[in-house]
């Protein structure tokens, strides 16, 4: 298991009591590390490239982000009320970082056939063509969707997203293409608004709505049904996980129900998708969690179900 990182990725700090922060990422980090089930392989994740981000993000919106950097403290990049997707002085190689993890996987992932984690943050699910969102800057599991159809004609690319937020800015990214479907389990309503079932995009969006309070049990019936069927049927060449772990029972943020064990359910299931159309092949990318213990837990469960 190859497991991409790196310490820029530590130095983003989004201020005191902010719930993205760099102790999310040592938890996993350190829980991969110390877990007799895996052995993994640490790879330091690169800079991304403008020419790769450009896939996705107008190089004068990443341009203008990155002008925004502050030399000291903090700057808030969002209209309110949702004013908490910060840039502070580190910003720059941590946002590269990210993005460029998802690149290297893709590397990795079509020449050796390796199952491949990108633990990095800042997240991306939520950051759309020319919108920074939800902590989100670079889309960086649709800038290695674009990447895998560029560099090694990937005709059909899946996205399966369990985070508990929707990922608007991978729905707005995809919405008008057929090339590449886009599921996602959600808590609805929650941030960030967007993802109701009637946003279909053009036959290859599917939307799973969550209940607030949802079981585990639950949960996993709907995903195998409107997650995980529309995809069957889509038959991708390779499937990329947004994985994020805040619909784990602890997390402070939302209200399912998910145990840690259940990230192993969920991941098993994709898993048998991939053995089945795309030759085993997955890349899944770290997006959102924000309770220490459920996140060291859930990474841990997530990674034994993805390896080989």
């Amino acid at each position: 298991m190859i497991v991409f990182t790196h310490n820029d990725c530590l130095k983003k700090f989004n201020g005191q009591n902010h719930p993205e922060r760099k102790e999310r990422l040592d938890s996993v980090i350190n829980s991969l590390k110390s877990t007799s089930e895996l052995e993994v392989n640490f790879k330091e994740a690169p800079l991304a490239k403008m020419n790769e981000i450009i896939l996705v993000h107008p190089k004068a919106h990443i341009e203008k982000i990155f002008s925004n950097i502050p030399k000291e403290g903090l700057v808030g990049i969002e209209r309110e009320p949702y004013a908490d997707t910060l840039l502070c002085p580190d910003s720059r190689n941590a946002i590269l970082r990210s993005c460029g993890a998802g690149i290297a996987a893709v590397d990795e992932l079509m020449l050796h056939n390796e199952r491949i984690f990108c633990a990095t943050r800042p997240p991306g699910h939520h950051a759309e063509t020319i919108r920074a969102n939800g902590f989100c800057f670079i889309n960086n599991i649709a800038v290695a969707a674009r990447y895998l159809q560029k560099k090694y004609k990937i005709k059909k690319v899946a996205i399966i997203d369990f985070d508990v937020h929707h990922g608007n800015g991978t729905q707005e990214i995809f919405y008008n293409d057929k090339s590449v479907a886009y599921a996602s389990s959600h808590e609805f309503p929650l941030f960030p608004g967007t993802g109701a079932e009637s946003e279909t995009g053009v036959g290859n969006i599917f939307n799973a709505p969550i209940k607030s309070g949802t079981s585990g049990i639950e949960f996993i019936q709907i995903f195998e049904k409107k997650i995980l069927k529309p995809i069957d049927k889509f038959k991708p060449e390779v499937i990329l996980i947004s994985a994020g772990f805040d619909a784990h029972t602890r997390d402070p943020l939302a209200n399912i129900e998910l145990e840690s064990t259940d990230y192993f359910k969920i991941t098993k299931k994709i898993v048998e998708l991939a053995d089945m159309h795309s030759k085993g092949r997955i890349i899944s990318f770290f997006e959102g969690g924000y309770d220490l213990q459920a996140l060291s837990e859930s990474a841990k469960e997530h990674l034994i179900a993805l390896k080989k």
